[in-house]
């Protein structure tokens, strides 16, 4: 992306697919207004250049980006000792994730956070769960059906949950829509309001003449399909902000 063109494209899309942003989140400076931040996959073999099939092969704005907002808001929740869930891919690798190729399998390093955020492993103010498959709701109901997600949620009696992370079209977004069918038939109280942070999330480039040349390969051109992700995680009924600010103590 990048391109005359490109940049004509994604403003025909925005104006075909437009959303209304809800603006910013505001943050109460002593408790947290019941937020809890959940972050989405910001690991090695998403984020870290070179780092696996899925990881950029070259540095990318967006993604380095998402991880600095990622990093600052982790540290400002944890300081606080506000509530944190995270979420990291991570497969078996006998257990294959079709149409993706091998990624963030278990050992192979890709699976853990990037070095901004390897802090968080030992902060006991944050949960990690590993998850197994491209949905992180899904993956958090264990085999007794109880839900690790969902607990955290009624321990910490969050109603909402800020949610950032990657792929803004893929596991945040299906994440959030999981979340909210789950709020909306009662199965996380006290949840109220799922919030995506617009310039917390990112998205994979593959564009398209890149694709053209790759055999199977589907085009993923990263600005037009992280518009889609946060367009379409607004349609769920997600709110879509565009900053995350600390409200001034009195």
């Amino acid at each position: 992306m990048g391109t005359e063109s490109s940049a004509a494209e994604i403003d025909l899309l925005r104006s075909q697919i437009p959303f209304q942003s809800d603006g910013e989140l505001v943050l109460p400076p002593q408790d947290g207004g019941g937020v809890g931040l959940v972050l989405v996959d910001v690991s090695n073999g998403f984020c870290t250049v070179g780092a696996g099939n899925l990881a950029p092969a070259a540095p990318n704005k967006q993604i380095e980006k998402m991880v600095g907002d990622a990093a600052r808001l982790a540290r400002l929740f944890c300081d606080r000792s506000w509530p944190i869930f995270a979420f990291l891919d991570c497969h078996f690798p006998d257990k294959p994730e079709p149409p993706f190729p091998p990624h963030c399998i278990i050992g192979s390093g890709e699976e853990n956070f990037v070095p901004a955020l390897k802090w968080l492993e030992s902060d006991p103010n944050v949960v990690i769960k590993r998850k197994h498959c491209i949905d992180g709701y899904i993956s958090s109901i264990e085999k007794d059906g109880s839900s690790s997600f969902a607990d955290w949620v009624a321990k910490h009696q969050i109603k909402t949950i800020l949610v950032l992370g990657i792929c803004t079209d893929i596991c945040v977004l299906d994440f959030a829509s999981s979340a909210l069918a789950a709020r909306n038939i009662g199965r996380l109280p006290p949840l109220q309001d799922v919030v995506v942070y617009s310039e917390g999330c990112a998205t994979y480039d593959l564009p398209v003449e890149v694709a053209m040349d790759m055999k199977g390969a589907v085009a993923h051109p990263q600005d037009l399909m992280h518009h889609i992700g946060l367009y379409m995680a607004k349609g769920r009924g997600a709110k879509v902000v565009d900053w995350v600010v600390l409200e001034p103590s009195a």
